[in-house]
């Protein structure tokens, strides 16, 4: 029996149903039987864009392609464990699309698209594990079911997208580099099995990477998007803090740090969600900060294969930071060639501008006082519907049994309100001031790094101590970058001798999240380095 079935997937509202001894059946075969016609449509590294081509040729419907995902899923998961739990009405959501179209067209650009979300966001009716054990009846904890969906998922549904399944993340999304939880596991990567898949959204990467899904949703705290899809070889979005909503999300930071982000194959896909799930919620007040950062004509219109002439990047070198720098050497062969192509499309670059104007010890004298965790998380739980069996960390504990792990039980202080908030905040607005200067006095319009200072970690990195996993991914631009709350758009470039991915990462100011994505764009027309894993089932 696949371990889809055996995870106890299809969880509802209604039903926590544990499928330990359920027959050895497809576990996708709710209502419609299509496999002879989804034997023919190949899903392997499908854009959003073919797929919208595909239906106004009428080469298949919506019921057809969330089949053959569905197959494929349960060919290859149970040794690549990308899923926490899949959604159930997925074949009946793709029915009432397929409908939908029929009747009055596509309803948006994912208009039958099938999407995966990471396990920290909402969706209604369905449990939110966030990694997290003692959030699963199924592993011995309590369901958290939301009522409603976190709005980006919203989003992702009123845009027409079928939500297969929620994927998995380390533990409350706490770690970078490995993507281990205790509801469902470890996640692989399918590159190299005995390397990381990166994380904290790894389990999306893993999905998208392997092609179980057009696309999907991942959370940033400190990398969590950007080290997966360096890992992966993955396009993807950090945007710009407040300017896609975290209502309905976990939290780790909300009140400074998340943010919820695409993760795809191509940049024109990460723009397309961009134009989904970006803008002002009255559910995250910090997105209003947006209103007038949004770009006129979405984010697909700012793609633009001439976008690099004429502009000007900023390189990586030690005076962004120490930690994995300098580069190992095949990275800095790789990252050179990378620096030609961006040449050759008529840009120009300035060596490490960062250098001698003192902004590793302004970073690395940061306050570390600060704690957002009990406030945010307090948030989140008062969202749960008033029936919910608990919606607060004391509700859980009396329930448990068990303490919670972390600083969540801590009073939960509003940030701005604490001295430690008060001097966080200072020193974030003199970092923030030294970037915008040192990219207005080198006159850039981004940066130009490597999203890695070297090759993905092994995923077991002491033979002598299968499990110590360290959070150490060789990450350039976080956590830097998410203190900032500047954008970071990821592209892949080359792969390295032993077929380990090397990605390109775009930084740019707050709000430039739609140049960036034209930069990327450029160069990933200029490469189209992208190549797809060979899985193994």
């Amino acid at each position: 029996m696949s371990s889809i079935v055996a995870r106890s997937l299809f969880v509802t509202a209604s039903s926590a149903v544990l499928l330990l001894t359920a027959p050895a059946v497809h576990p996708f075969s709710l209502s419609v039987q299509a496999a002879a016609q989804t034997s023919s449509i190949d899903v392997v590294e499908l854009t959003a864009e073919q797929v919208q081509a595909d239906y106004r040729a009428g080469r298949y419907t919506a019921v057809e392609l969330t089949q053959a995902f569905l197959e494929r899923i349960d060919i290859y998961e149970e040794r690549y464990n990308a899923f926490i739990s899949m959604n159930p009405d997925a074949l009946t959501v793709a029915a009432a699309l397929d409908d939908e179209y029929e009747a009055s067209g596509p309803r948006g650009p994912l208009h039958g698209v099938p999407v995966v979300i990471k396990d920290n966001l909402d969706q209604a009716g369905l449990v939110t594990t966030a990694g997290f054990d003692g959030f699963s009846e199924a592993a011995g904890g309590v369901d958290l079911i939301p009522s409603v969906d976190a709005d980006a998922v919203a989003r992702l549904r009123e845009a027409g997208a079928i939500i297969l399944g929620k994927t998995n993340l380390p533990d409350f999304a706490g770690h970078g580099t490995r993507t281990r939880s205790s509801v469902a596991g470890v996640t692989l990567n399918p590159y190299a099995e005995d390397r990381v898949p990166g994380g904290s959204s790894g389990g999306t990467a893993t999905a998208v990477n392997t092609s179980f899904a057009v696309l999907g949703l991942g959370t940033d705290t400190g990398g969590s998007i950007s080290n997966p899809s360096a890992a992966q070889a993955l396009a993807s979005a950090k945007p710009t803090f407040g300017l896609v909503p975290l209502h309905g999300v976990v939290p780790l930071d909300a009140s400074y740090r998340d943010v919820v982000g695409p993760m795809a194959r191509t940049i024109r896909d990460v723009a397309v969600t961009m134009d989904v799930i970006a803008g002002p919620s009255p559910r995250d007040l910090a997105t209003y900060a947006a209103l007038d950062h949004l770009p006129p004509d979405g984010f697909v219109e700012a793609l633009d294969s001439t976008a690099l002439e004429g502009k000007r990047f900023g390189l990586v070198g030690l005076g962004w930071r120490e930690s994995f720098m300098p580069l190992e050497e095949e990275t800095e062969e790789i990252y050179h060639r990378a620096i030609q192509v961006l040449e050759s499309r008529g840009a120009e670059v300035v060596e490490d501008p960062f250098e001698g104007t003192g902004w590793v010890e302004l970073y690395d004298g940061r306050s570390d006082g600060v704690s957002t965790g009990a406030h945010d998380f307090f948030v989140y739980l008062q969202g749960l519907p008033e029936d919910a069996p608990f919606r607060s960390v004391q509700e859980w504990e009396e329930l448990t049994g068990r303490e919670m792990p972390g600083n969540r039980s801590a009073p939960p202080a509003r940030p701005s309100a604490t001295e430690a908030g008060d001097a966080y905040q200072a020193w974030r607005k003199e970092l923030r001031a030294l970037f915008r200067q040192v990219l207005e006095e080198n006159e850039l319009d981004g940066l130009f790094f490597p999203q890695a200072g070297g090759p993905i970690r092994p995923m077991v990195e002491d033979p002598e101590r299968p499990d110590y996993h360290p959070n150490n991914h060789p990450e350039l631009p976080s956590n830097i970058t998410n203190h900032v709350g500047v954008p970071v758009i990821t592209v892949p470039f080359a792969y390295y001798e032993d077929g380990l991915p090397f990605v390109i990462a775009f930084i740019g100011d707050l709000w430039t999240d739609a140049e960036l994505l034209g930069y990327a764009y450029d160069f990933e027309q200029a490469t189209r380095a992208r190549r797809a894993p060979e899985l193994s089932p």
